[in-house]
Formats: C-alpha cells, sequence, structure tokens
C-alpha cells in the first residue's frame, strides 16, 4: 500500500473538530489511531507467522498450553484465558490438531470437560514462532521501551475500565 502524504486520522480529527465535536475530536482519533496499528501489527505478525503455517490467535493458544504446568488446559479455561468464546476456542483447536500440534484429551477432573493438550511438534511450532516474532516484531516496534511502558500502562486502564478484568 503506498504511503499517504499526510496524516488521516489526524485529517479526521480535523474534520470533527470544525464540525463541532471538539471534545470527542481526540478520543475519536485515539480510537481510529489504535485500530489501525491493530492492522499494522497483525499483518506484521501475520507476515512471520505465515510460513509456520499459523495465525496469531493458534499461536496465542500453544503459547499458552506451553506456559500451562502439564502442557494441558480445558477449552473453557483456553476461551476465559486468551477473552474469546468458545466457537473460536473449537476452530483454533479443531486447526491445530488437524496439523499435529495440539491433541484433545478427556478431562480427568470433569468428565464432561475435554482438554486440549500441547504435542512434542506443538511445544517446537511454538518455539520457532516465539524466537521468530521476538527477532521481527517484537524487539523493535519503533517506540523507545519507556514509552512502551506508559502505552501498556495506559492501555491497561482502559481495558480494566471496560471490565476486561478486575
Amino acid at each position: 500500500m503506498p504511503r499517504l502524504r499526510f496524516d488521516p486520522i489526524a485529517e479526521a480529527r480535523r474534520q470533527w473538530e470544525d464540525h463541532g465535536w471538539e471534545d470527542e475530536a481526540t478520543p475519536m482519533a485515539v480510537v481510529t489511531s489504535i485500530m489501525r496499528v491493530q492492522q499494522i501489527l497483525l499483518a506484521r505478525t501475520d507476515g512471520v507467522l505465515r510460513p509456520l503455517d499459523l495465525t496469531f490467535a493458534r499461536y496465542e493458544l500453544l503459547m499458552l498450553l506451553s506456559f500451562s504446568r502439564q502442557g494441558a488446559l480445558p477449552l473453557g479455561k483456553i476461551g476465559e484465558r486468551l477473552q474469546v468464546r468458545a466457537a473460536s476456542v473449537t476452530s483454533a483447536v479443531d486447526r491445530l490438531e488437524r496439523d499435529g500440534l495440539v491433541a484433545r484429551a478427556p478431562n480427568p477432573a470433569d468428565g464432561r470437560g475435554t482438554l486440549a493438550r500441547l504435542t512434542p511438534a506443538g511445544r517446537q511450532r511454538a518455539a520457532e514462532a516465539t524466537t521468530l516474532l521476538n527477532e521481527e516484531v517484537f524487539a523493535d516496534l519503533g517506540v523507545e521501551p519507556e514509552a512502551l511502558a506508559s502505552l501498556f500502562d495506559l492501555l491497561t486502564v482502559v481495558r480494566r475500565e471496560a471490565g476486561d478484568f478486575a
């Protein structure tokens, strides 16, 4: 996509101000900027993960399982931790299972429940993906470390106020 010679979000902010929405102009620009940054980061992460046949959602699931003590979690717990609906978890687990990266198993603690268990291939793919993401995305977002910490803190406030967590 060609680079624009102006910032369209700054222009939208100016237009909001010109149309009498001065109080809402900056919050609108912040929301729009966050959504655009999300698109940029998703494109970067997808570019890194695509050769490994992963999406960021499936990568997150692999990493969640790799961080768990047993390398396995109930599907409901996965949905809670990743903050996604059950259908999204089922879809991701289905794909990872087809690829041999995750296996379903009965949950011994709940006779009706199902665990997603990380396979050795899944653990290896998660490690490969993490190395690449650390090198190609996370190591340099184009923002100084102090500013990143402040940004994280600000976004945490927004998420807490939205009821994301207590």
